[in-house]
């Protein structure tokens, strides 16, 4: 999936996706630099009960470090795929 989202011209240039999907074997995830990211995504998609759905952040550098902010970027877009009907 990660390889066809960067076949688009949009995410080609993307620093970072960071994904995560609960299969019924247990959590896959890839950090792709952002040290804990994925996690977040587990934990939340374990918090609403969601098997087999992938989330993927993706995140462009802008110059400008995150730090810490970082983990709140990635838990609003998740919230935001979460609150989709």
């Amino acid at each position: 999936m990660i390889k066809r989202l960067c076949r688009s011209k949009n995410f080609a240039r993307a620093t970072h996706n960071t994904w995560a999907v609960l299969l019924p074997e247990g959590p896959l995830k890839n950090d792709d630099g952002e040290a804990g990211a994925g996690m977040v995504i587990v934990r939340m998609l374990e918090r609403e009960g969601l098997q087999n759905h992938m989330v993927i952040v993706t995140r462009w550098f802008g110059g400008k470090h995150l730090g810490g902010d970082r983990f709140r970027h990635v838990q609003s877009a998740v919230r935001h795929y979460l609150n989709q009907p």
